[in-house]
């Protein structure tokens, strides 16, 4: 005998079901994020300027708000996150023939990208492949303002810089890692102790201690023995700026290899930060050639900063062009940089911000957030300053 429909039961069997969907999904999420710090830690700067912004929504509302360029999603990260990408500039047609390996080969870059004095420069602004160095992102994302607008965040104005960019073919990827931006609890680290940024961003191991630089790379993919999973990684445990580039591990690596391909940008940097004096850093396993140009580059940004007021290096505390690795065991290694350049010819490099980190919890950062903004603001306009008036061909 059929029992009486009852639609009280049916109604609790739904909600049951619904309660223990939302459980799996958020225990899921949970288990692939750190999204809260630990007991103890200290609390999340706030409130931050408003210039000083880098969470995903705040990266999603930027790029729906552009009208000038356009916006590509190039890839989605493991943790499900679009990977945006924006182009400013009317992409110029190369007439290309050959990969940039076998161009080489043939005694000319030209057989892969045929270019001359007209075509314009093409510069690659690659955001933070690691996402607890959230410097970089408030940079870009100030940067897509003055392409709109001529102003930043703050409302200064950039015109000698907004003028660069609109004689170039520019290409910005605000945020390289979004999972590990996701997972990074800290919206700044300025101020913060060096230990905490380590924590959060290399991460941990199961019992607790720091994996710590450079030893965060000597796990890859990070698993297994993981606490947190630090920032540097996207979810699936990669390391981008380590990834095996004869076959990529993570789609993100797969999608930044492609812009450069196809659109052989003549100059590349790939923002980082760290808590020392902000730099551009020498490049491994490129031409002598490019060394120097980059050297050249550095040297004037780092002027640059010293006339602004802004850290700096003493002139002999640069680090010049090397010869790498004369001896056993290699300590240069072949990273993103590296790839870049030789997928496209580019001047790629890697610049690294100061966070405004302190060694001590009670010392005080020689830093503001403006100070970073500027940093990040005068490294752009400088970049574009020498790659218009220092041309290849």
């Amino acid at each position: 005998m059929l029992r009486p429909f009852n639609p009280d039961l049916v109604l609790m069997l739904r909600l049951s079901t619904l309660l223990f969907l939302f459980a799996f999904l958020f225990w899921s999420n949970q288990a692939r994020s750190q999204l809260r710090m630990d007991p103890g830690d200290p609390p999340n700067p706030a409130p931050l300027p408003h210039y000083f912004q880098s969470k995903l929504t705040t990266i999603e509302q930027r790029v729906k708000a552009i009208k000038k360029g356009e916006v590509r999603v190039v890839a989605t990260s493991p943790g499900g996150h679009p990977l945006y990408a924006v182009y400013y500039g009317d992409r110029e047609e190369q007439a290309s023939r050959a990969n940039y390996n076998s161009a080489v080969a043939a005694r000319d870059p030209g057989y892969y990208a045929s270019r001359d004095s007209s075509s314009k420069a093409v510069v690659f602004f690659l955001g933070p492949v690691h996402g607890h160095e959230i410097e970089g992102i408030v940079g870009l994302l100030n940067l897509i303002q003055v392409a709109e607008s001529g102003k930043d965040c703050r409302g200064k104005e950039w015109p000698s810089l907004q003028q660069k960019l609109e004689q170039c073919r520019v290409i910005i990827l605000p945020c390289a890692n979004p999972d590990g931006r996701q997972r990074c609890p800290y919206d700044s680290f300025l101020g913060l102790p060096v230990a905490l940024m380590t924590k959060y961003g290399q991460g941990t191991r199961k019992d607790g201690s720091s994996w710590g630089w450079p030893q965060a790379k000597s796990l890859h993919p990070m698993q297994g023995n993981v606490g947190i999973l630090g920032a540097y990684f996207n979810d699936d445990g990669i390391n981008i700026m380590h990834d095996e580039w004869f076959s990529p591990m993570a789609r993100e690596t797969e999608a930044i290899l492609e812009i450069a391909r196809t659109e052989a940008p003549d100059m590349t940097v790939s923002l980082h930060s760290h808590h020392q004096v902000s730099r551009i850093l020498p490049a491994a396993y490129v031409p002598w050639y490019l060394k120097m140009r980059i050297d050249s580059l550095t040297r004037r940004l780092n002027q640059r900063y010293a006339r602004a007021g802004l850290p700096s290096l003493p002139e002999d505390g640069i680090e010049g062009p090397q010869v790498e690795d004369m001896s056993y065991p290699p300590q240069s290694s072949f990273n993103l940089i590296s790839a870049l350049h030789h997928v496209s010819g580019t001047m790629a490099f890697t610049f690294e911000c100061s966070h405004g980190t302190v060694r001590e919890p009670e010392s005080k950062a020689l830093l503001s957030y403006g100070d970073i903004l500027d940093i990040q603001m005068l490294l752009y306009d400088e970049m574009l300053d020498y790659i218009l008036k220092h041309r290849l061909y």
